[in-house]
């Protein structure tokens, strides 16, 4: 092995190691704790990030599409509550595929978490509605088949009750964005 080809395996090694280690701090993490850990991450960059309170805010339980000239979800849910949202870049040649599903597995294993609804590639609509209606992000615009959507229902600390998104876009192997809402509904 040449010394490029050792650095970066060395590299993939540690970044492993440390995608290992969010998965088990996720497991007993609270939800507000997932996306600490998230944004500690060392694979990715910041692009924005909001917190806000929300009245009637539109989650989507099923994919995106047009009917009668409107586009709306298949299926959504309108709550209210404390938003939070993160729009990473993933770098240093990891794919947002590979984070998301990092914390995808972290979830499966949390008893308090549920999937509500689930879409990979053309199944979840069109990437561009994606980006630019739901989320108003242009750079989470990027190839269909490598776009993934993920609503999770969360019981945090004290009964509250969560919405967790996730949407990971491809634009290019190294325009990889991961973006995260956590929505804390008021009961």
């Amino acid at each position: 092995m040449n010394c490029s080809r050792k650095k970066i395996f060395l590299l993939r090694c540690v970044s492993l190691v440390l995608l290992q280690s969010i998965a088990c701090l996720v497991r007993a993490a609270t939800p507000l704790e997932i996306l600490q850990e998230l944004d500690d991450y060392p694979h990715a960059q910041v692009i924005s990030s909001s917190d806000e309170q929300v009245i009637d805010y539109e989650l989507g339980l099923g994919s995106i599409k047009k009917v009668r000239g409107v586009w709306g979800f298949k299926d959504s849910e309108r709550l209210t509550g404390h938003l939070q949202t993160y729009t990473w870049q993933i770098v240093d040649g990891f794919s947002s595929k590979e984070v998301m599903q990092s914390l995808q597995n972290s979830l499966e294993q949390n008893k308090d978490a549920s999937v509500l609804f689930a879409c990979d590639g053309r199944s979840c609509g069109q990437g561009a509605q994606w980006a630019n209606r739901v989320f108003q992000q242009r750079l989470l615009y990027g190839r269909e088949d490598l776009q993934r959507y993920r609503i999770y229902s969360l019981q945090g600390p004290e009964g509250a009750a969560y919405r967790l998104v996730i949407y990971s876009a491809a634009r290019t192997a190294d325009r990889q964005y991961l973006h995260v809402e956590l929505l804390q509904i008021e009961q």
